[in-house]
Formats: C-alpha cells, structure tokens, sequence
C-alpha cells in the first residue's frame, strides 16, 4: 500500500489578485511575478490551487494571467474580508481533507490577515508567502504579520515553504522547480 500524498492536505490560496486591487499596491508587478511563481510551483507539486476575488462584479476578476497558470482551479466569490466569513467558501475550507492552507495575495492588513486569523479558528495549520503579499502601506503590513506570527501563523518566504516541500534534491519536481526559481528570479 502506497503512502499518503503528504501534499494532498495542502491549499494555496490566492486571495483577490484583482488589477483593481493590484494597481495601487507600490511594485504590484513584482507582486505578479512572485503569485506567478507560487502557483506554477504549486501546480507542478500537485498542490491544489484556489482563487478569491471582492466582489468581482463591481471590482472586476483575478487577473487573467494568473488564473491561466491554474486550469480548472476554484474561483470563489466573496463580500466578507475573510475568506472565512463567506459560508459557502468556509464549507469549502474546512473540507476534512484540507489541513493547511498557504496563503498568497491582497491585502497583507485586510483579507490576508483575517483569512489568516480564520484559518487559524478553524484548526488549519497557515503559512503566508511574505513575498507573495501586499499591501498599500508597509508599515500596517509589517504591523499586521507581527500579530498574524504571535498568533500562530507561520511567515515565510515562498521559496523556503516550497523547498521545505520538495524536501530533498531527489523530489521528482526538483529540477522543472529549480527552473521555476531561475525563470521569477
């Protein structure tokens, strides 16, 4: 009998990476690329990937390239901040087969940080891309992820989490995922 996929239990959440959004957060572009990069990596581990977008009919859509990298992911739509205060998505989430989420997206003092706290209520384990987040002024940012890390919350770079993931050079997806640091570096 084969092991559990100790991936299987994982989420990436890209939470509202709407261009509404992303055009007033200071080096969205770099934002971009870092999303891009996580979720490529997500897809080639297997990794199941998840969109939200704020009220998309009124804000507009995730941006279109970013949902490309992920065929066929999840797009939920919320109103709350936290991607835990809409019961449909909550449903979703607390699925007994998802045990940990990693969360990437806007905005780090907002929707990150209570999808986060929500998270956390509903005995996930979370970790936040701090390289993979935004938001309009750093200070709140820096303010907010000092909170999130008291709480529990695990803050790390995107590539940490996912060489942490990969665990060792042997990792069938190490090589197309050393080519994926090298392509957003």
């Amino acid at each position: 009998m084969a092991a559990p996929d100790p991936l299987a239990g994982v989420l990436l959440l890209c939470v509202d990476l709407q261009p509404s959004f992303l055009k007033v957060i200071p080096e969205h572009e770099e934002l971009l690329k870092r999303c891009s990069f996580v979720i490529e990596a997500a897809v080639g581990l297997g990794i199941r990937v998840a969109f939200t977008e704020q009220l998309p009919r009124k804000l507009g859509g995730t941006a279109p390239a970013l949902l490309a990298l992920a065929p066929g992911s999840d797009v939920h739509t919320k109103s709350s901040f936290s991607v835990f205060g809409d019961d449909g998505i909550t449903d979703a989430l607390r699925s007994p087969d998802i045990e940990h989420i990693i969360l990437c997206g806007l905005e780090t003092p907002v929707c990150i940080y209570q999808t986060a706290l929500g998270a956390l209520d509903a005995n996930l384990q979370v970790t936040v891309l701090s390289d993979a987040i935004g938001a309009r002024r750093s200070a709140d940012a820096a303010i907010c992820l000092g909170s999130l890390a008291r709480a529990g919350v695990h803050l790390l770079p995107s590539e940490t989490v996912f060489y942490a993931l990969l665990h060792d050079a042997g990792h069938p997806f190490f090589k197309n995922f050393t080519q994926l640091v090298k392509k957003y570096s």
